[in-house]
C-alpha cells in the first residue's frame, strides 16, 4: 500500500503525482516468495528456457566450487535434502532395485551410493529396505568432506549400516563387488568425457546399476527455478538448481553416453518429475 510519502500533489497543475515504488519495496519481491515476483520470474525463466535447452549448456555449478564456505554448502545440502524428498529419488531408486534385483526379504545387499551428497538418499533407501526385512550395508562416496560429514550423520540418525568415504568418483577406483550401484543427481555435473567415465566405473562395480538425473527440459527448467526458491532460501540452490537443467543431458544423450560406456543393455526411461533413470543389470 502507498501511503502519504509517494503521494505528493502538484500544486500549480492540481493533480496527484505518484513517485516510483520505494527502494525497499522492490527488495522484498527479490526473496522470490511473493506472487507478483514468482509471476515474473516464471515469465523469464520460460522465456529463457526455451532459447537455452535446445543444447546442453554446460557450466560449473556453485556447488561444485572446493572454496566455498562450509556453512553455505551445508544451508545447500539441507535444502536438497527438501528437493529430495519432494521429487520421491529415494523411492524411485528403491522400487527400480526390488524390481531388478529380485531381492527378498531375508536376504542382505552391499549397495555403493556414488555422489552421495549429505547421505539423504542413501539413508532413506536403507529405512525402505528395513521396513520390507531386507539388510543393506551402504558405502557413500563423495569428494566434499563436508558432505561426507553430513552423510555421516545422515546415516547415524537413521541407524543405517552406512560407511562413507571421501574420494573423487571419476579421478579414483571405485571399489567393487556390490550387489548395486546408485547415484542421484550428479551425471549432470560432469563433461561428456567425465560422464562417460563414471559411467564405465559404475557399471563395473556391482551386477545392478541404477542411476537418477535430471531430464533437460524447457519446462523441468522453469519447474526447477520456482521450485528451489520455495523449498529454500540457500542462493547457491536458487543458482545451482535451473543450471543443473540446463547442464542435464536429454535422454537420447544418455543413451549415447551408455553406449560409449560399454553398457549396451542399459535401460534409459523417462522418471518424474522431469527426470530420467538408467537401469542396467549385469548377468
Amino acid at each position: 500500500m502507498l501511503n502519504s510519502r509517494h503521494l505528493r500533489k502538484r500544486k500549480s497543475a492540481n493533480v496527484i503525482r505518484v513517485n516510483p515504488l520505494p527502494r525497499s519495496w522492490n527488495e522484498g519481491c527479490d526473496d522470490g516468495f511473493t506472487f507478483v515476483n514468482l509471476f515474473l520470474r516464471f515469465t523469464v525463466s520460460t522465456l529463457m528456457a526455451l532459447t537455452r535447452l535446445v543444447q546442453r549448456d554446460f557450466r560449473p555449478e556453485l556447488m561444485d566450487q572446493s572454496e566455498m564456505p562450509r556453512a553455505e554448502h551445508e544451508r545447500a545440502l539441507h535444502g536438497l535434502r527438501r528437493l529430495n524428498f519432494a521429487s520421491g529419488v529415494a523411492g524411485q531408486l528403491w522400487r527400480q532395485i526390488t524390481s531388478h534385483s529380485g531381492v527378498t526379504s531375508g536376504r542382505r545387499l552391499r549397495l555403493l551410493d556414488v555422489a552421495c551428497g549429505g547421505g539423504d538418499v542413501a539413508a532413506n533407501i536403507w529405512k525402505r529396505a528395513q521396513r520390507q526385512g531386507i539388510a543393506v550395508d551402504i558405502v557413500g562416496l563423495d569428494c566434499s568432506s563436508t558432505a561426507c560429514e553430513q552423510a555421516f550423520k545422515q546415516g547415524r540418525a537413521a541407524g543405517a549400516s552406512m560407511k562413507v568415504i571421501c574420494t573423487d568418483a571419476v579421478r579414483s577406483p571405485l571399489p567393487s563387488g556390490f550387489d548395486v550401484v546408485t547415484s542421484s543427481l550428479f551425471l549432470h555435473h560432469l563433461s561428456r568425457p567425465d560422464a562417460v567415465t563414471l559411467l564405465a566405473k559404475m557399471g563395473g562395480a556391482g551386477r545392478l546399476l541404477v542411476v537418477s538425473d535430471l531430464r533437460r527440459s524447457a519446462i523441468g527448467y522453469v519447474i526447477a527455478h520456482a521450485a528451489c526458491r520455495l523449498v529454500t532460501r540457500s542462493p547457491i540452490v536458487h543458482y545451482d538448481g535451473p543450471q543443473s537443467v540446463a547442464n542435464a543431458f536429454s535422454i537420447s544423450e544418455v543413451a549415447e553416453l551408455c553406449d560409449e560406456a560399454g553398457l549396451s543393455t542399459a535401460i534409459v526411461r523417462r522418471a518424474w518429475p522431469w527426470r530420467l533413470i538408467i537401469t542396467r543389470y549385469k548377468e
